[in-house]
């Protein structure tokens, strides 16, 4: 496992990195060093998720060793191959043992005794993403102390409560627990007590919720998880346990002051800030907290009756006192006049505390109301469980009162009014239907809003809390500019990195007009327009002829996508009645899938998709969406789920709408404020930076790993202009052309994806990047048979071994040194022509690894002097695997929407896949130099004795038992060889088995290797 030294930090990384993965680490470490915020953009299929892992620790690990355990395997064990790089030899420094080493952690060694070890907390938007985190970690030697955070919903195994959702199981957790009624809760403490070295390997949630359910009275996994956060070097959690107030002061035990932050999937960061301090209270939700508040006051009066208790908590005045608060603030609502409904109330953010004093509700009372809201949800939770059980059918109103509380928490954070000069305070009416029940009962249909336009504010907290620095990255953050000037914090760090993949693998083009000549122009002015909807039809049509496989196509709005679906659906492309519809066109080419607005019905859309992909009758299928959907954000359209991307149109914000009117007015007035010398986002740049962005994300679904290749065709002359492209992804900018025909842009494609079906599919791979692992036996060992095998899996199955031997390895890595390196990419101006085998001997290789200095021969820029080479791993691993995003995950149980759509898309991605070559690189090394073969052959007599220990390192016992009797069967016969087969394909199909399905081609009879191939191009990807 090479070595590299960044910045006198020795970061061990799974594989040999690119040019610029070593760039990224770089920025990483700058920031971590130097205390400061880094925005980091790399593109999806770069490692971005590795990369980060591996130096953030690293660094952390120059201040000491990780907590209760080392690392696992890291540098200087397990036969790790540390290597020089540069002219000059940094030695084998020990973390945290060398005082260079204390330098490099940024701090003086007098500072550190004092200020303890920073604590590294890993945010993403959801769970599946943090689980595919934890899933790199694992691919890594770092073994920190971890935990993971995550929700009662996820992870609560009690009985009752794990069937509520929301508020409502909170406060069912919080009551059962207050009356040590949890058996769950009640036997945390005994279990942590005896399990120390819980969160010293990688684990996720369904771990832990696996080692609740394995007793009867199994410990509580979420409070599991809140304990092992008190203590850990590494925590991961969802931005909403960080961003959102009440969830952070619940994470008290953790230390804030210098911890670093990270945020992955941070191209939405902005917005998430801005809506966790904002609030919309509606009216349906205020009548339901009146209803609450009038059942506390019977409650209240029945318990006092019964019991003659004093308790101030059973004060039915306090009760009554609420509701008619809440009463008072909707009659208030309703009493404002609103001479425009298009433009609604609005007023300063301060007018809120003016509004909200006449009800005398102040920063003062309202820490009284809070007291009394808290109250009133147990007695309602209290008041369910008595009459159904505990937790039985409890009802969902429980959290609007809930809903009053975070809004006090809001209003009056802090106990200041500062932070009111980012609000507004919005008031706005919305159309009564007749079956309304609201204008059943006669009330008013207004929304009160106070919005927040400064999402700054959340990151200021961080910094009051004094975190050491905040590190947010993504595949699209671009226009970097804009989000440092949303977020309010200075970025000195920065990085705009470009893609692993080379330019053929690539086409993108913007599309002016039709195939008629006429413009494709998606603004206001022209989208209704009948020729606009018919030529985007037309060449869609087209599009979808051409391009192989799967086709997305985005649009601007749901509202937009409907209006050209049904207009296509009855549009001929001439005046002939007689002619196919637009729609019955694409449907020839492609079958279609629609995105549904409701996300509900997302996830059989999804399997709707990855069935017509595979439909052989047709070239495959087209997926209709939107811009900001549930498509452009989660999902990973790799290899032929997504061939090309089509953006119909600037997906720009409604500009009526009164959240973004008051944003670009608020932005605006700001930057007229601001002295000359202060760049301040103006309203205008914002609007339209919002849409670059969501246009960015959206054609990021396809090129998702290095050896990917697709298409994206922007269909919309605006597209051209330099305002619009300076605003696209860095890595994507030098691939544009703008086309002035229709014509050249069909001539284009065609060509494009003629030259990649008729190119050897493996040919890019053996060439430009190496990066899989070659197999363990291969035709320079000894041909063995399907029973000779089976007798020998049979006969060692007792003997379990948990490693490969030196000798093996060191025989993997003469092969392995026949194979052009992974930095000898487009990104590399300078290419060294000695061979690997030449620069390593056999007794080089038997000895210590060295370190490899990326500081003295690296340019900043990733590129490489010429004097210099980068190492070889001993097992290439798949880069295009390892950065994937949730795709191909085994190890995926909960049944989620993402990971239906997960499962899913890795199906369809897998029956498309080209097979692994029988005659890998390897063999190369057979013809050019025998000696290699022979030494391998010496080392490793019996290829079948290497299969096998290999076989019982990447399997759990209980495959290896399982993987034997497969053999027996095929051994006695006693099962057909196909059924045989596809059971061990399927057994070596689990994430990180690629050598084991790859390598037992060799065993499988000459007559049956078509079949075996078939199981190999179906299963290879999840194996990966």
């Amino acid at each position: 496992m090479p070595v590299y030294s960044i910045r006198g930090v020795d970061v061990d990384f799974p594989f040999d990195a690119y040019d610029c993965q070593i760039t990224y680490m770089d920025r990483v470490i700058e920031s971590l060093q130097q205390g400061k915020n880094a925005l980091l953009e790399s593109p999806t299929g770069t490692g971005k998720t590795l990369c980060l892992l591996c130096a953030s620790l690293a660094w952390r690990r120059t201040f000491g060793e990780f907590l209760r355990g080392g690392r696992g395997g890291g540098r200087g064990g397990g036969g790790s191959q540390q290597l020089h790089y540069g002219s000059q030899p940094l030695g084998s420094q020990q973390s945290g043992d060398s005082e260079s080493q204390q330098q490099h952690s940024g701090y003086p060694a007098s500072q550190q005794q004092h200020s303890g070890y920073p604590v590294i907390i890993y945010a993403s938007r959801t769970h599946s993403q943090l689980r595919q985190v934890i899933k790199e970690l694992k691919a890594t030697s770092y073994r920190p102390k971890m935990a993971v955070l995550g929700s009662r919903e996820q992870m609560c195994i009690h009985s009752e409560v794990s069937k509520l959702r929301g508020r409502a199981q909170n406060n069912a957790c919080h009551f059962l627990c207050k009356k040590r009624r949890c058996q769950h809760n009640n036997v945390v403490a005994e279990f942590m007590k005896n399990k120390p070295e819980l969160g010293s390997k990688p684990f996720d949630i369904e771990d832990l919720v696996n080692i609740g359910k394995g007793k009867p009275n199994g410990p509580c996994p979420y409070y599991i998880s809140r304990e092992l956060s008190k203590s850990v070097d590494i925590l991961f959690a969802p931005y909403n346990y960080l961003i959102d107030p009440g969830n952070r002061r619940s994470l008290n035990s953790i230390p804030w002051d210098n911890a670093v932050l990270i945020f992955d999937e941070a191209h939405n960061l902005e917005s998430i800030c801005a809506d966790a301090a904002s609030f919309d209270l509606h009216p349906n939700n205020l009548t339901a907290c009146v209803a609450e508040a009038h059942e506390c006051i019977k409650l209240c009066s029945a318990k006092r009756s019964i019991e003659n208790s004093a308790d101030k908590q059973f004060d039915p005045e306090n009760y009554a006192i609420l509701k008619a608060l809440l009463m008072a603030l909707e009659k208030k609502i309703g009493e404002l006049v609103i001479e425009s409904k298009e433009l609604g109330y609005t007023k300063a953010g301060s007018y809120i505390y003016d509004f909200l004093s006449e009800l005398n509700i102040t920063s003062d009372t309202s820490k009284k109301l809070i007291e009394t809201i808290d109250c009133a949800s147990l007695l309602l939770e209290e008041g369910n469980s008595a009459e159904t059980g505990p937790g039985v059918q409890a009802k969902t109103t429980v959290s609007r009162l809930e809903s009053i509380r975070e809004i006090l928490d809001i209003i009056f954070r802090g106990g200041g009014q500062d932070h009111a000069k980012y609000y507004r305070f919005h008031v706005n009416e919305f159309q009564q239907t007749s079956g309304d029940a609201l204008k059943v009962l006669g009330k008013s249909s207004r929304t009160l809003s106070w919005w927040c336009f400064n999402p700054g504010l959340a990151m200021e907290e961080f910094l009051k809390l004094g975190v050491r620095s905040i590190i947010l990255t993504s595949g699209t953050l671009s226009p970097l500019d804009s989000l440092a000037m949303e977020l309010n914090l200075e970025f000195p760090v920065r990085l705009e990195n470009p893609h692993v993949i080379s330019p053929d693998q690539i086409w993108v083009g913007v599309v002016p007009v039709g195939p008629s000549g006429h413009a494709l122009n998606s603004s206001y002015r022209t989208r209704e327009t009948i020729q606009y909807k018919q030529e985007l039809g037309n060449a869609i049509v087209n599009f979808a002829r051409i391009v192989p496989d799967g086709l997305l196509v985005f649009f601007p709005s749901y509202s937009m996508m409907d209006k050209c679906i049904e207009f296509w659906k009855n549009r001929n492309h001439s005046s002939s009645a007689a002619e196919n519809t637009i729609w019955q066109r694409i449907c020839k080419h492609k079958q279609p899938v629609i995105e549904p607005r409701q996300s509900s019905n997302f996830p059989n859309a999804i399997e709707d998709y990855a069935a017509k992909l595979n439909d052989s009758s047709t070239s495959g299928a087209i997926f209709f969406a939107v811009c900001r959907g549930k498509v452009s954000e989660g999902l990973d359209f790799a290899d032929r789920a997504g061939r090309a991307v089509i953006v119909t149109g600037m997906p720009f914000a409604t500009p009526t709408d009164p959240k973004v009117r008051l944003k670009r007015e608020y932005l605006d007035k700001q930057g007229a404020a601001s002295n000359n010398n202060t760049k301040m986002l103006t309203g205008q740049e914002w609007y339209t930076q919002q849409a670059a962005r969501a246009v960015n994300q959206a054609v990021g679904r396809v090129i998702r790993h290095r050896h990917d290749y697709g298409a994206i065709i922007y269909c919309d002359e605006r597209f051209a202009w330099s305002n619009y492209q300076s605003q696209m992804s860095y890595w994507l900018r030098p691939y544009i052309k703008c086309y002035s025909k229709y014509g050249e842009v069909v001539q284009g494609l065609t060509r494009f994806f003629r030259d990649k079906a008729t190119s050897d599919p493996l040919k890019l791979k053996q060439t430009d990047c190496n990066d899989c692992i070659a197999p363990v036996t291969n035709k320079c060992m000894p041909q063995e048979n399907l029973s000779d095998l089976a007798a020998r899996a049979q006969n060692e199955c007792p003997q379990i071994t948990l490693s490969v031997s030196s000798t093996t390895k060191r025989s993997n890595f003469m092969k392995l040194a026949q194979i052009t390196p992974a930095n000898r990419s487009t990104l590399t101006t300078k290419h060294n022509s000695t061979s690997m085998s030449q620069l390593f001997s056999e007794d080089q290789l038997s000895q210590d690894t060295k370190v490899v200095n990326m500081t003295d021969d690296v340019a900043v820029h990733g590129h490489l002097k010429e004097h210099t080479f980068k190492p070889l791993g001993l097992k290439k691993a798949k880069l295009m695997d390892r950065s994937k995003d949730a795709v191909g995950s085994d190890d995926i149980s909960a049944k989620s929407p993402q990971n239906i759509e997960s499962r899913t898309l890795a199906r369809y991605q897998g029956e498309g896949s080209t097979p692994q070559s029988k005659k890998c690189t390897t063999e190369k090394a057979c013809g050019k130099n025998e000696g290699i073969c022979e030494k391998s052959e010496g080392q490793e007599s019996n290829s079948g004795t290497a299969f096998l220990r290999l076989a019982r390192e990447k399997l759990s016992g209980a495959e290896y038992k399982e993987f034997v009797e497969f053999m027996k069967a095929l051994k006695l016969k006693t099962m057909h060889i196909k059924d045989s087969l596809e059971a061990i394909a399927k057994l070596f199909s689990s994430p990180g088995r690629l050598p084991l399905l790859e390598g037992f081609r060799v065993f499988v009879p000459k007559n049956h290797l078509p079949l075996y191939e078939q199981l190999v191009q179906k299963y290879s990807v999840c194996s990966a």
